[in-house]
């Protein structure tokens, strides 16, 4: 893990040290790729493994037979690290791909690498409605009123529960803890045995996401959107909040150490070792089908007395390289509004989990019906649909985002030794800070 996060931390110092200072290098005429049958081939680099791959290949399937003029060519590239790496040292030249998935803390560092071309120029070009796209999805990839990237695969933590052990504890498996008050009492009543009430795995997003449902920002600069971000705010009341929860939670017997292996965190909720945790929505159906118990979904606790301000999206978006041939990138638009459209989104949240990027597909037959079996899904959506846009719930744009989350979750783990949370939470800050400041002298 921290290899990684070394690894994309220097290729963002690298992409930024490249462009500062410099004038933008003159574009010349590409030759378009076509396939054998004449066809505009465009490239698509994606990180999406197993049944994830299965349903996108179908979809790109379904698109190539729609038309006779494009071919999308999926291509499996590993993790969005692995693949973000792999983007840095072909992008500009003829081997970079049309299209390119990112995870959303690499937003930032799409920007600023000058490799891509905004979506926003196809949108105004096309005049497209952008309005059929989740506004709490696409704000995340907007930056100065400028669409930068097509918001794709997308999703928000829940709390996840589980209902027989409410039941068994004498909780109404209904009412899931709405505050961190009734979070604390709840875990207690479940703690019994080898069972833990309540845990989080050492994730920096989590940790974002109880920040932002406050209304707490992780950086300054309203979260690095009006001018790069110089200083922390993660370390305010709010994250002192959430820290201070861990902390409480870990010494009165009622927390799970997850560690940071997600299977393993899942794992330890299906064992029942664990009562209550948070998850990705993304991942509730896997949960359901596998757990041996009736399981529950509820919105993110919020601190007592806290106005809920609702969740940061999470997941990736599609990019469209900066220098391919025009006619390819017309290819890669058109295909991008392709899988905007209500039946491909229906199609997409039904195999995958993720969000729909367009709120009419949740009208659609097949989400009704996977709505029926897997009530719990209109509650991750619910919750999103809920939130209220602002520069807290927008989310964080830094280019060292990966290095400051595990500067972060440093912090987490340091709780359960008894360290003091603002302690703790001061030092990730400044480091976060001495990052910020390198980064941003870099770009000047």
């Amino acid at each position: 893990m921290k290899k990684v996060l070394i690894l994309i931390t220097g290729l963002m110092l690298i992409v930024l040290s490249a462009c500062g200072g410099t004038q933008p290098e003159k574009e010349t005429a590409k030759p378009v790729k076509k396939n054998a049958e004449g066809k505009i081939e465009v490239t698509f680099w994606h990180a999406m493994a197993g049944d994830l791959e299965t349903s996108l290949k179908e979809i790109v399937d379904e698109y190539n037979k729609s038309q006779d003029k494009i071919e999308v060519k999926p291509v499996f590239q590993g993790t969005y690290e692995e693949a973000l790496t792999k983007f840095n040292t072909v992008a500009g030249s003829p081997d970079a791909p049309t299209i390119m998935q990112t995870f959303e803390v690499g937003t930032k560092y799409m920007i600023d690498s000058n490799k891509i071309e905004p979506v926003q120029k196809f949108i105004d070009q096309d005049k497209f409605d952008t309005s059929q796209w989740e506004k709490n999805i696409s704000n995340y990839y907007t930056v100065d009123g400028k669409q930068y990237s097509m918001p794709f695969n997308s999703s928000t933590p829940v709390l996840v529960y589980n209902k027989d052990a409410f039941k068994k504890a004498g909780l109404d498996p209904e009412k899931a803890p709405q505050t961190y008050s009734e979070l604390k009492s709840t875990a207690q009543a479940l703690t019994t045995g080898s069972q833990k009430g309540f845990s989080i795995l050492n994730y920096g997003w989590f940790f974002e996401e109880m920040v932002a449902v406050q209304g707490g920002t992780y950086v300054d600069n309203e979260n690095g959107r009006k001018g790069d971000a110089e200083k922390a705010t993660f370390n305010g009341p709010e994250g002192k909040r959430v820290f201070d929860l861990i902390s409480q939670m870990h010494k009165d017997g009622s927390f799970y150490n997850s560690g940071q292996n997600w299977d393993s965190m899942r794992a330890a909720f299906q064992s029942q070792k664990i009562a209550m945790f948070l998850d990705s929505s993304a991942g509730i159906k896997e949960l359901i089908d596998n757990a041996p118990f009736d399981v529950g979904v509820a919105y993110l606790p919020v601190p007592d007395g806290i106005e809920r301000q609702g969740v940061v999206i999470g997941g990736a978006s599609l990019w469209m390289s900066k220098g391919t041939a025009e006619e390819e990138q017309q290819g890669a638009w058109d295909f991008m509004k392709y899988l905007s459209t209500p039946e491909v989104q229906a199609k997409w949240h039904v195999d995958s989990g993720y969000f729909s990027i367009n709120p009419k597909a949740y009208e659609q037959d097949i989400v009704k019906k996977e709505w029926e079996k897997y009530p719990q899904l209109k509650v991750t959506v619910d919750q999103l649909k809920n939130t209220k846009p602002s520069p807290a719930t927008q989310g964080a744009l830094i280019s060292v985002f990966p290095e400051s989350r595990q500067k972060v979750v440093t912090g987490m783990e340091s709780l359960y030794q008894g360290t003091d949370p603002q302690e703790a939470l001061n030092r990730a800050a400044k480091e976060t800070e001495r990052s910020l400041e390198m980064a941003n002298r870099k770009q000047k």
